[in-house]
């Protein structure tokens, strides 16, 4: 078949280059499941505590900027799973039977007999958003009958809610092969590509490869540069995940895998890492030659680079540099962010076209940050003193100076067009809107 024919159109959404124009991307605004990880902001993988109504707000902002501003087709993922769950009984189907997975029942036999046929019948009164709240939450329902009429000790327990699903970029990847399907790290995370998957297929993505256990990959340990690739490899892509990403996964004719950094102001012994737990923490890409990093990270990341000997094919180098010089030798400018920008996702920004970048509003995070880092120093001085202390003089020199990102000189000097989004509430759930979009569309 020719190539406009059916053939073609299977084909699937690719991305070579970071800094091509954006045109589609997905998003996920959240919801109940974002109030169910507050209840415990660490345990849910979140930084710290923060208004949920205030971030509803500004992910609306975040979704509206991109639409209106940039006029870039935004699909948010609840809504278009249940617009069409809504149009095609068939879609509606494949919705309640993942929903249905995600339920269970303990307690009298027959009691959870009744209730699952229950549950079958009323099919067709609960509508699609019921289905779609229930894969969130992952309900665990637990009957107890006493005497009397209707006398249930019920207990519902939300297991693993998903309240992360907002940082749309981490699921999969689209590579220059196509989509490939994350395996999260983290088991408060280990459910969320199933949700996004069902966007997927109900959009008839192709899916090129899916990394399988016991592989770890997640997307913002992905950036695309034409003729070459980053992966970064450390707390949640692993070696295995890294390997099916470069048999399945990735055309690129050099790929670089960059090993997650250590901070040389934290103690060798006791690692934090959260701090750049994915690759586009502290790197990513703001034009066509012109990277944005904290170089005393990008200094520390080692580069393992691997060249395609054919498809699904990659020879290691001998080779062995890091990140910085690396870029560098690719012909990149780095602009460099200093520590404290990177803790507050300075470099977390999101590039429209080359030259043009989504990006937080840095200022208004760092004081959240410092008081948040001076608690981790009360209770754990000799982890986070140093880096406190050095913070500290950070801040105050970038405050006399006026420079916190993206207001720095280097973004001029390099013609880079600058919006900046207030994120204060977003952010702590530990990204900025690079993190927060899945980009499906660069041309």
């Amino acid at each position: 078949m020719g190539k406009g024919g059916k053939e073609g159109k299977k084909m699937g959404s690719k991305i070579k280059a970071e800094w091509h124009r954006l045109r589609r991307v997905a998003v996920h605004t959240p919801g109940m499941e974002m109030y169910l990880g507050l209840l415990d902001p660490y345990a849910s993988l979140y930084e710290r505590a923060f208004s949920l109504s205030s971030a509803l707000r500004e992910h609306e902002l975040l979704s509206h900027t991109l639409k209106h501003e940039f006029k870039v087709e935004v699909l948010p993922l609840k809504d278009t799973i249940i617009s069409m769950a809504d149009k095609k009984p068939e879609l509606r189907e494949i919705l309640v039977n993942l929903a249905n997975e995600n339920v269970s029942f303990r307690g009298n036999q027959q009691e959870i007999k009744l209730a699952r046929e229950e549950m079958d019948k009323n099919k067709e009164y609960l509508d699609s958003e019921h289905y779609f709240n229930t894969t969130l939450f992952n309900p665990c329902i637990e009957l107890e009958s006493g005497k009397g009429t209707r006398m249930i000790q019920l207990h519902v327990t939300e297991r693993e809610p998903l309240s992360n699903l907002y940082f749309m970029r981490d699921q999969q990847a689209v590579t220059d092969r196509g989509m490939v399907l994350s395996r999260m790290a983290k088991p408060q995370r280990r459910r969320e590509p199933q949700v996004t998957r069902l966007l997927w297929g109900m959009l008839k993505e192709p899916i090129v490869h899916e990394i399988k256990d016991p592989g770890t990959f997640e997307g913002g340990d992905f950036i695309p540069l034409k003729e070459f690739a980053l992966i970064g490899m450390g707390d949640r892509t692993n070696r295995e995940g890294v390997e099916q990403m470069l048999a399945h996964g990735l055309g690129y004719d050099e790929v670089g895998v960059v090993h997650q950094p250590d901070h040389p102001l934290l103690p060798g012994d006791d690692r934090d890492l959260m701090m750049d737990m994915h690759l586009d923490t502290y790197f990513n890409i703001a034009a066509q030659g012109v990277a944005v990093g904290c170089e005393t990270l990008l200094k520390n990341a080692m580069v393992e680079i691997y060249h395609r000997k054919s498809e699904g094919a990659y020879e290691k180098s001998p080779e062995h540099m890091n990140l910085h010089d690396y870029m560098v030798s690719k012909d990149f400018n780095i602009i460099d962010i200093t520590t404290l920008e990177q803790m507050a996702y300075a470099s977390n920004f999101l590039c429209i076209k080359s030259g043009t970048i989504l990006a937080v509003e840095v200022d208004r995070i760092v004081k959240d940050l410092l008081n948040k880092l001076t608690s981790k120093a009360l209770k754990e001085p000799e982890r986070y003193g140093k880096i406190l202390n050095h913070a500290k003089r950070e801040y105050q020199k970038l405050r006399d100076q006026g420079q916190f990102f993206p207001h720095k000189k280097e973004i001029y000097q390099h013609d880079i067009d600058a919006y900046p989004l207030v994120m204060v509430n977003l952010t702590g759930g530990y990204g900025g809107a690079h993190c927060m979009t899945c980009a499906l569309k660069r041309t």
